[in-house]
């Protein structure tokens, strides 16, 4: 009992510390170690003595008495002193949370993702600070050693402080700039957990921030509709894998293992998307698969429209493939080649694996088993997931069972 509770104030309330003791002292190694400090003394205290009323205020009130220590020794100036003693156990307590630690923790995310720090910056530091992740997992999540993960956020914090990079959230046409960068390192996170050989503490870590920014920013459009992307995506992922660990399509998989809750939190998200930006387009198109009672009952003219859109607002070699693939499904295989040869016109995918699965289930739906089934061969051969190699080897094998099934 105790140490779930200081598992869930780990998430809920760790970031809260850290971003009220930042905000007070300027410190960030400082901050995060009495947040630290807070959470080993309950692992210690809470089992013996029971789990207090007040678990996050209990902890701040840790936190907060180890800083005023860690200060007094170093004779900072007594400002900081003052402002840490007024610290209450209110200012952890969620039900109590007042609009000074809201935009303490919306300052603490915005600093984290400023564009003045390189993008794995970014997502380090946000996974550390805002996260609560150890380093060491950092470290092995972006397959670098943690001493040299322990030097990046350092680096990090060190350009924050040299830089003089403001702890704050922009606003006017500020916000309109930096948002999109926040964004993009949700997603970035999310994008990394969800692959086909990634790490699903990436998807959920992306999952539990979009939430946090969505109830900090709830007016904004494009976190609604961020945050509706990733839950429809996520909710497929206990169905994604048969009980050997392949890859299932989305026609295969055993729509009951879906987290339908997910799915009806996504669809209420979606529903206040006012705007229609890059994510509220995939949220669509996420949506259209989430939502179908069925694989044949999905919506492909829709999903084709949404890629239409997505072309014209933010075209990618990525997005042109996908567009070829619903119009496939939508229209039928002739539509998708057209386009499929549109999408190899431009630069960016020769030797893209993609391309050549693409071509591979248009050949298939065609009725070329055999050229379809060598078509999969050549992709399986160009790619470096081996996860991904497995699955379309497979779709190989299943074309022509004769060169028997990939193990």
């Amino acid at each position: 009992m105790a140490a779930h509770a200081v598992a869930a104030a780990s998430v809920d309330v760790y970031p809260r510390i850290v971003a009220t003791l930042i905000r007070v002292t300027g410190d960030w190694a400082l901050a995060e170690d009495c947040a630290q400090e807070a959470l080993t003394v309950a692992l210690e205290r809470w089992p013996a003595d029971g789990v207090p009323a007040n678990p996050g205020g209990w902890l701040m009130t840790v936190a907060r008495n180890r800083a005023v220590d860690v200060l007094r020794r170093a004779t900072v100036e007594r400002r900081k002193l003052h402002d840490l003693a007024l610290l209450t156990p209110a200012d952890a307590s969620e039900p109590q949370v007042g609009p000074d630690v809201v935009d303490d923790r919306l300052r603490l995310i915005f600093t984290c993702c400023h564009p003045a720090l390189a993008m794995e910056a970014r997502v380090a530091l946000t996974l550390r600070t805002i996260c609560a992740v150890p380093t060491s997992d950092i470290a092995r999540l972006l397959l670098v050693s943690e001493s040299t993960m322990t030097r990046r956020l350092t680096r990090a914090r060190t350009r924050i402080a040299q830089a003089g990079i403001p702890y704050r959230v922009p606003s006017g046409p500020a916000l309109t700039e930096r948002l999109p960068g926040v964004l993009a390192v949700v997603y970035l996170l999310f994008t990394r957990g969800y692959a086909a050989d990634g790490e699903p503490a990436f998807a959920d870590e992306a999952v539990r921030l979009a939430r946090l920014l969505d109830r900090l920013m709830p007016e904004q459009s494009e976190v609604a509709a961020l945050l509706a992307l990733v839950l429809f995506q996520h909710s497929r992922r206990h169905a994604r894998r048969d009980a050997e660990g392949r890859l299932l399509t989305l026609d295969r998989q055993d729509r009951d293992r879906w987290d339908h809750a997910a799915i009806v939190e996504g669809r209420a998200a979606l529903d206040r998307v006012r705007h229609d930006g890059v994510y509220a387009w995939q949220a669509r198109i996420a949506a259209c698969h989430a939502t179908a009672a069925d694989a044949g009952a999905t919506d492909w003219p829709a999903i084709a429209r949404a890629y239409d859109a997505l072309n014209d607002l933010q075209p990618s070699p990525v997005i042109a493939l996908n567009r070829a693939v619903a119009h496939g499904y939508a229209f039928g295989p002739a539509v998708g080649f057209a386009l499929l040869d549109v999408a190899r016109a431009g630069d960016g995918l020769n030797g893209n694996p993609l391309a050549v699965a693409v071509e591979a289930d248009l050949v298939a739906r065609q009725g070329d088993r055999r050229r379809a089934a060598a078509l999969f061969r050549e992709a399986a051969a160009m790619v470096g997931s081996a996860v991904e190699r497995r699955a379309l080897l497979d779709r190989a094998a299943e074309l022509a069972p004769d060169r028997g099934r990939a193990g």
